[in-house]
């Protein structure tokens, strides 16, 4: 105390305290060096993704193994698989296109387009429980073999999986046409914009692993 007071009566300057470490300098909880990263839910759709990679990963070692054993017997793969691979590639395409109208304030256009986006996310899962149909029509059961055992399990825990992608465009779709998605304010759609190209990556996985046995 007695040294500030001899500063105050000789005119001088005290000197603010040192900024602590990483330059912190006690700045309230808006200071933006203080903020996280990334936002909670993109933290919480990473590790979601995270725990389905590794639920996919167990499962393609899985397959490569027994691919060897003697007992392996080759399924025919359905064509319809192609059609649907595209019906879901068109999907992220729209979704990208949602993503543009959006950054542009397009409101019509995002709703446009992530219509379109879930449209075809059903269509491809539609198309999916036709080509399970034309499997037991054809007499491939789950039971069958290793390769059609493996066929059923992937293609069903990623539909599984995709369901849950448009479970999550209808929230994304409520909040468009209730106009709460803009340039500024968009995370709902960035989130699952994510989830849905990561799901279209594990489907192409997916496919070019079972159709190369």
């Amino acid at each position: 105390m007695d040294v500030i007071a001899q500063g105050q009566r000789r005119g001088s300057i005290i000197a603010p305290p040192p900024a602590g470490p990483s330059g912190y300098d006690g700045g309230g909880p808006g200071d933006s060096r203080q903020a996280f990263p990334i936002s909670k839910a993109h933290l919480a759709t990473w590790i979601l993704l995270t725990a389905v990679t590794m639920l996919f990963a167990g499962l393609s070692s899985a397959y490569i193994v027994l691919r060897g054993v003697p007992e392996w017997q080759n399924i025919t793969i359905p064509g319809l698989l192609w059609a649907n691979t595209i019906v879901l590639l068109a999907s992220s395409v729209a979704i990208e296109f949602a993503r543009t109208a959006v950054r542009k304030n397009k409101t019509d256009g995002v709703k446009q387009w992530l219509a379109v986006s879930g449209i075809l996310g059903v269509g491809f899962l539609v198309g999916q429980f036709a080509v399970w149909r034309q499997m037991v029509q054809a007499g491939v059961y789950l039971q069958t073999n290793l390769h059609s055992s493996f066929f059923y399990v992937l293609t069903g825990a990623h539909a599984l999986h995709l369901a849950g992608g448009v479970a999550g465009l209808i929230v994304v779709l409520r909040k468009a046409f209730s106009n709460r998605l803009s340039a500024d304010n968009h995370e709902p759609l960035k989130v699952w914009g994510l989830y849905w190209h990561f799901m279209d990556f594990v489907w192409i996985y997916c496919f070019l692993m079972l159709l190369l046995a």
